[in-house]
């Protein structure tokens, strides 16, 4: 049975990436400090998930990327066919506040990861990436622009994570692939996202906080399909990146509050605010890579996606409504 350790296995994609990878037939061990940076709560629901899976199947390790010890411990204990690292602080914004903890944990917790993987011998490492970086970039954004200015901590830890996954892949022959991806949503999606953000918003009646227009526009991309990218980015590749994305036309915030608002049967209240000079206006997905070198295209479009995304979001009331928003 092959053996892959999915760090951040609480977390909304890394979850999901775990689940496929158990039904593929392979073992998880998932590693996850199920921190407070949004409702404890929707992380534990999400490992009830993996936990209800035998435990030759899964095994569960509350614990940090950022503890040496930690990790040297579970690289003695298993033999790793590849480690998929998708633990990070995520958010723009939120890396403006608190910019130290993205560097140990997006940066340093990469470095520990690679410097175990070295010293046992495991040869494949797929790291998630952000389309943060590509801000300023002309589209469709393609893996060949130069992202050397980073415009937020956020995305200038994962960029100190990819220059050093390439080090690594240099000095010692470790087979990365950097994921890069683009505005991911669906059921137990992150609060701190605008998808479930407005769910919930429109369907309470609290004013939708809307930085900026709402025309500023995004390359949306079901979980399910960025979990399944990432997976296929097991494949030997040497050293590359690769975009994630929906692979078409980016859709506007506004045109996100219309379609919820036809599927809640409610009239949002939209309070607006001045757009942030860390954000980026619009990204779109150059996925061409993807698809030839991976084998890999995006299936699930953006009007199933919402009315899974209202779906778990009624189903699991009254908790759901109940979850705070960072």
């Amino acid at each position: 049975m092959t053996t892959y350790l999915v760090t951040g296995c609480a977390g909304f994609i890394a979850n999901e990436v775990a689940a496929q990878l158990i039904e593929s037939g392979a073992k998880v061990v998932g590693i996850d400090n199920v921190n407070d940076y949004y409702d404890v709560r929707l992380k534990e629901h999400r490992l009830e998930r993996l936990q209800s899976h035998d435990a030759d199947r899964f095994e569960f390790v509350r614990g940090d990327i950022e503890n040496q010890e930690t990790l040297a411990e579970l690289f003695e204990k298993h033999s790793f066919d590849g480690v998929l690292n998708l633990a990070a602080r995520a958010g723009v914004r939120y890396s403006m506040e608190n910019p130290h903890v993205y560097m140990t944990t997006n940066a340093m917790g990469s470095l520990n990861l690679l410097d175990q993987m070295q010293r046992h011998g495991v040869k494949k490492y797929v790291l998630a990436s952000t389309s943060s970086l590509y801000a300023g970039q002309p589209m469709p954004f393609v893996e060949t622009l130069p992202v050397n200015t980073p415009i937020s901590p956020y995305a200038a830890s994962k960029k100190a994570a990819e220059a050093m996954a390439f080090a690594y892949h240099h000095l010692y022959d470790i087979d990365v692939t950097i994921c890069r991806y683009f505005t991911v949503y669906g059921p137990a999606g992150r609060p701190d996202m605008c998808i479930f953000r407005f769910i919930k918003w429109i369907d309470e009646g609290t004013p939708i906080e809307l930085f900026g227009d709402g025309e500023q526009s995004r390359d949306f991309t079901y979980v399910s399909d960025i979990a399944s990218g990432t997976i296929a980015a097991l494949k030997p590749v040497g050293y590359e990146i690769v975009n994630l994305g929906g692979g078409g036309t980016p859709v506007s915030l506004n045109t996100i509050i219309e379609m919820l608002e036809q599927r809640l049967g409610k009239k949002a209240k939209v309070e607006h605010k001045t757009f942030h000079k860390a954000d980026i206006k619009t990204t779109s997905a150059d996925i061409t890579k993807a698809r030839e070198r991976l084998g890999w295209t995006p299936k699930v479009d953006l009007e199933e996606g919402i009315d899974a995304s209202v779906a778990w979001y009624r189903e699991h009331q009254p908790w759901s409504s109940e979850l705070l928003l960072p």
